[in-house]
C-alpha cells in the first residue's frame, strides 16, 4: 500500500481552507491525490492558494453570512465534479470573558460560524455526496473539558461533536464515516491572542499564563498544523475505514482546562 498517496481520485471540500489548520489538511490531501476546493474570509490567503496549487481552488465566503452557504458549496460540485470528502474547519476563538461581560452578538457570531456554518454546508452537501465518504469535523479539546472565560467557544464545539455522532449513525448505512477532531493548544497567532487575552483576564503576564496553558498538556507542548492535518489524513482516506462517530483529540493528553 502506498500510504502517501491514497486520496488519488478523491475530492474534498474544507471550509476555512485557506490558511493555518485548514490550508495544513488541504495540502496534505493535495499530497495524497485529492483533488480540493477551499473557501476562506481571507482574500489574500485565497489568492496565494490559487497561485501555488495545481489541485486546490481557494474561493473567499464569509461563513458569517448563512446565506452565502448554498453559492460555495455549487461553486465546489462545480470544480470538483463529485465530493467523496468534506471537512468542517471553520471556526472562531469567540470572546474570552467572565460570563456577566460576555456579549449576545459575541454567543451569536460564535455559534453562527462554529455550528450553524458546520450544520448548513452538511445540509446542503451530504445528500449529493458519493456513498462510501468521509466527513470530518474540526470541534477542540474544549468540547471535552470545560474552558473557564470560553462559554460561547465550548458550547458550540461540545456541540460539534453532537453533530458528529449523530450524523455518524445517521449516514452509516451510506457508508459514510463521521469524526470530530478535538485539537489542543495550537500553535500559532490565534493561540497567542487567545492567551494574551486571558493574561489580561487573569491580570498575568503572557509568558506565565502561556506556562500555565501548556500545563494542562501532559507533554506540556503545542500541537502543530501538521499533527493535525496528518491525523485527518488519516481520519479521511481508507487508513480510517472503520472508524466512524468518534471524537479524537489531538492534544497532548489534555485533562483539565489551562
Amino acid at each position: 500500500m502506498d500510504y502517501n498517496n491514497l486520496l488519488k481520485g478523491q475530492s474534498a471540500l474544507i471550509t476555512a481552507g485557506a490558511d493555518g489548520i485548514g490550508y495544513a489538511i488541504a495540502k496534505r490531501f493535495e499530497q495524497a491525490g485529492a483533488k480540493v476546493f477551499v473557501c476562506d474570509i481571507n482574500e489574500d490567503a485565497v489568492s496565494k492558494v490559487n497561485s501555488s496549487h495545481k489541485n486546490i481552488k481557494a474561493i473567499v465566503c464569509d461563513l458569517r453570512q448563512t446565506q452565502l452557504i448554498s453559492s460555495m458549496v455549487e461553486s465546489a460540485f462545480d470544480y470538483l465534479g463529485k465530493l467523496n470528502i468534506i471537512v468542517n474547519n471553520a471556526g472562531i476563538a469567540g470572546e474570552t470573558a467572565g460570563v456577566g461581560k460576555q456579549t449576545l452578538g459575541g454567543w451569536q457570531e460564535c455559534l453562527q460560524v462554529n455550528m450553524t456554518s458546520h450544520f448548513e454546508t452538511m445540509r446542503i452537501a451530504v445528500p449529493r455526496m458519493k456513498d462510501n465518504g468521509s466527513i470530518l469535523s474540526v470541534a477542540s479539546v474544549a468540547g471535552r473539558v470545560g474552558f473557564a472565560y470560553r462559554l460561547p467557544y465550548a458550547a458550540t464545539k461540545w456541540g460539534v461533536i453532537g453533530m458528529a455522532k449523530s450524523l455518524a449513525v445517521e449516514l452509516g448505512p451510506r457508508g459514510i464515516r463521521v469524526n470530530a477532531l478535538l485539537p489542543g493548544i495550537v500553535e500559532g497567532e490565534r493561540q497567542n491572542k487567545v492567551i494574551e487575552a486571558k493574561a489580561k483576564v487573569k491580570n498575568v503576564s503572557f509568558e506565565e499564563m502561556k506556562k500555565e496553558i501548556l500545563s494542562s498538556a501532559s507533554l506540556g507542548q503545542f500541537v502543530t498544523h501538521a499533527d493535525l492535518a496528518e491525523q485527518a489524513y488519516f481520519l479521511c482516506s481508507r487508513l480510517g475505514k472503520n472508524i466512524s462517530g468518534q471524537a479524537i483529540s489531538v492534544c497532548g493528553n489534555i485533562e483539565k482546562a489551562g
